[in-house]
């Protein structure tokens, strides 16, 4: 059963760019903003999006971090270039602190962890200008802060397990246990 669209008839769509390589989770993201209000364009690649983005203009942006074929980030900085009020929200399946300041740093209005909820996504895009996202209601855990900090240090050595285990100081069968659980709460 098909809810019913949130947007009044005759209303303005804002056109947004939506870039994520998970083909059903694109899929369903798209149909919701677009119950929300938003024209949106679909694209599964680095490259799709570069030449929907001179084509369509967006106004709004939803950057998935990882592409098959490169960096979201790359995206957002071009974007920026294209249109310094765009209007971009990160969504990745790697949360970790470093990559949420580069992502805010780049022009990304606000960065949320895959799965993200649609209606998060709406907020931070509909959001003012200056109006920041409220704080969490619970700080990070020292477990999760520890781990954030490995997960950084992990991707600063490209993902070699030895390599991070040598700059961490650490066992690198300690730390392969340590990649191998999920992220502590």
């Amino acid at each position: 059963m098909a809810t019913a669209p949130d947007i009044a008839p005759g209303t303005a769509l804002q056109p947004l760019l939506l870039v994520d390589d998970d083909a059903p989770f694109r899929q369903r993201l798209q149909t919701m903003l677009s119950r929300k209000g938003f024209a949106v364009t679909a694209v599964g690649s680095l490259a799709e999006a570069r030449v929907e983005a001179t084509r369509v203009k967006p106004t709004h942006a939803v950057v998935d971090m990882r592409l098959e074929d490169g960096n979201g980030l790359d995206l957002v900085k071009e974007l920026r270039i294209m249109s310094p009020d765009v209007r971009i929200v990160m969504l990745t399946g790697y949360g970790n602190l470093a990559t949420a300041v580069a992502a805010v740093k780049a022009g990304a209005v606000d960065y949320l962890a895959k799965p993200a909820d649609p209606e998060d996504i709406v907020r931070a895009l509909s959001a003012e200008g200056g109006e920041r996202p409220e704080a969490p209601p619970e700080p990070m855990s020292a477990d999760r802060v520890r781990w954030e900090h490995i997960q950084r240090v992990y991707e600063l050595c490209e993902r070699n397990v030895s390599e991070t285990a040598r700059r961490l100081k650490m066992h690198r069968r300690t730390l392969q246990r340590i990649l191998a659980k999920r992220s502590p709460r």
